[in-house]
């Protein structure tokens, strides 16, 4: 169900939480859990708005943010209890103020993966510096992505205005 080009986005997501889990010496359960996040949060990506739907009852959420949710669900059911863990791949795409460091690190790495195209030599200077500053390039991703969806004239929604508020 997920693409070589979703595949290859989940493998750099999930490789970067990893070397940035290690170069902040994270205990191995919150190291497991960036990891795990990493690796189940495209995972419904390429499914058709239908399918997704069908998991779960969001009549208020556009089609391009239903994975994340649709996600959750699912690994819920399979038995996933660590809440950071499904609140992190649940909101990974608007982000929530209330997420600890596995939903904060899940959406840098989702923003900083470096085989996305733009701002390159910005977003590789973020990535390296996140061991060492993790609350200030967290808040610049949630910057950098707010101001990105302004300039599209996309959405913003009620969550990535209350976790701007949450960090600025």
């Amino acid at each position: 169900m997920v693409s070589d080009k979703r595949r290859a986005h989940i493998g750099r997501v999930t490789a970067l939480l990893d070397e940035w889990a290690e170069r902040m010496h994270l205990p191995a359960a919150e190291a497991q859990a960036w990891h795990d996040a990493g690796r189940w949060h495209d995972a419904l990506r390429d499914a058709t708005p239908t399918a997704l739907r069908a998991i779960i009852d969001a009549p208020d959420l556009p089609d391009g943010i239903l994975h994340g949710p649709a996600a959750a669900v699912i690994l819920q059911q399979h038995g996933e209890k660590r809440q950071t863990v499904l609140e992190a791949v649940r909101w990974h795409t608007v982000g929530h103020p209330e997420w600890d460091r596995t939903g904060r690190a899940l959406f840098m790495a989702d923003f900083l993966e470096p085989g996305r195209g733009f701002m390159q030599t910005d977003r590789a200077f973020m990535a390296a510096q996140l061991p060492h500053n993790f609350d200030g390039v967290f808040r610049q991703a949630v910057r950098m992505r707010l101001e990105w969806t302004l300039r599209e004239g996309n959405r913003i929604f009620e969550r990535t205005v209350d976790l701007w508020n949450s960090v600025r």
